[in-house]
């Protein structure tokens, strides 16, 4: 039987795919509150031509609307790929209580990688963090979309 994270990183990635098709690093998230998915959304900063507009930040931000709140106390967020410092930053400012990311970022985490900020004791929230959920795909898009970006002659 697949466990809930499994089955809550299945729809990340299906984001993440959304994120492949339009050319966009393919990296997508899910914010659950209460068995209810409250937030979800895939990278736009091409699209959106912002800096900021990564999967969590879009999901944070409908997970703040859907609750009429910026506290996400008891949400847990799902995204494919371990989230980078501003992510991190924006998940301790909202409270989410869980993260779970598929794979590491070995460039810009900050859960585990790099920076351990989700779960520093200097900050005034730390998350739970759950990593490698379903790492394997969540890395293979990744690859893949590197590897056409590279066919293309794009970085």
């Amino acid at each position: 039987m697949i466990d809930l994270h499994e089955r809550m990183m299945e729809l990340a990635l299906a984001e993440a795919e959304i994120a492949f098709l339009e050319d966009e690093v393919p990296v997508g998230a899910i914010i659950v509150h209460e068995g209810i998915i409250i937030g979800r959304d895939h990278n736009r900063r091409e699209q959106l031509r912002d800096p900021t507009a990564h999967a969590e930040m879009l999901a944070i931000t409908q997970a703040a609307t859907s609750l009429n709140s910026w506290r996400l106390d008891g949400c847990q967020l799902y995204v494919t790929l371990e989230p980078c410092p501003m992510c991190a930053g924006a998940i301790i400012q909202a409270r989410i209580s869980t993260v779970v990311y598929g794979t590491l970022d070995p460039k810009a985490g900050a859960c585990e990688s790099l920076y351990r900020i989700t779960h520093d004791r200097r900050l005034n929230h730390r998350a739970e963090n759950v990593g490698g959920v379903l790492a394997n795909p969540c890395g293979e898009i990744l690859t893949r979309f590197f590897a056409k970006q590279r066919a293309k002659g794009k970085k």
